[in-house]
């Protein structure tokens, strides 16, 4: 489902990655870890088609990556790729139910299929008694859960976390790795993790460990 072949990336004359073969099945969970500076969040951006890597190939869906530019490029993301962050990145202005719409209504979609789709995330992740509230009146918990509806509002071929529970509580941590399993389990979806956390990366079906731009 996501294969990048030989990808090389540098900032001015440091080498961030150095031919990187990387595979990713539907429905897999991969974990990537490895120290501070490893690559491992640049990685994510170009699978994630954040970045550009300097040489190489990405194939998501069948869909050659680097075929796509600008419009069509910025179309792809927001509709096949989906992404989690450590501190969430909520609008403090909007809502929940908002803040969850927002890549919906990028996509075209109707206010009330937006809301009404977002609704039922909200629910599933046992966070819809939140929709009124903005980010500041929830929880860290209950912020990364609306992060990860908002994730899955288009039906992503790949959700992509970077340290999604890093900025967590034990327990917190605990319950949105179990929401991974979850979700991979109902909806067959596919999760890329770059993490520091042991125990989300033991929940991966495949771990990767990148250090100074390479495999080990």
């Amino acid at each position: 489902m996501i294969t990048a072949k030989g990808i090389f990336k540098s900032y001015g004359n440091v080498k961030v990655l150095k031919d990187i073969d990387f595979h990713v099945s539907k429905g897999e969970i991969v974990s990537i870890v490895g120290p501070s500076g490893a690559g491992k969040s640049t990685l994510l951006q170009i699978i994630g088609t954040i970045e550009q890597a300097d040489q190489g190939s990405l194939t998501i869906n069948d869909l050659n990556i680097n075929d796509l530019s600008g419009k069509s490029l910025a179309a792809f993301r927001n509709q096949k790729v989906g992404f989690v962050f450590q501190f969430h990145h909520l609008f403090p202005e909007f809502t929940a139910l908002e803040n969850v719409c927002i890549p919906a209504f990028i996509a075209g979609k109707t206010k009330k299929q937006a809301e009404k789709e977002a609704l039922q995330l909200l629910e599933y992740l046992n966070v819809s008694d939140r929709k009124e509230h903005k980010p500041a009146a929830m929880s860290g918990g209950e912020q990364q859960r609306v992060a990860v509806a908002r994730a899955l509002i288009n039906q992503p071929a790949v959700v992509l976390a970077d340290e999604p529970s890093g900025n967590l509580d034990t327990q917190s941590a605990a319950e949105l790795h179990k929401l991974f399993l979850d979700l991979r389990q109902k909806f067959n979806q596919t999760f890329v993790i770059v993490t520091h956390n042991t125990d989300l990366a033991n929940i991966a079906d495949k771990s990767y460990t990148l250090a100074d731009g390479s495999w080990q």
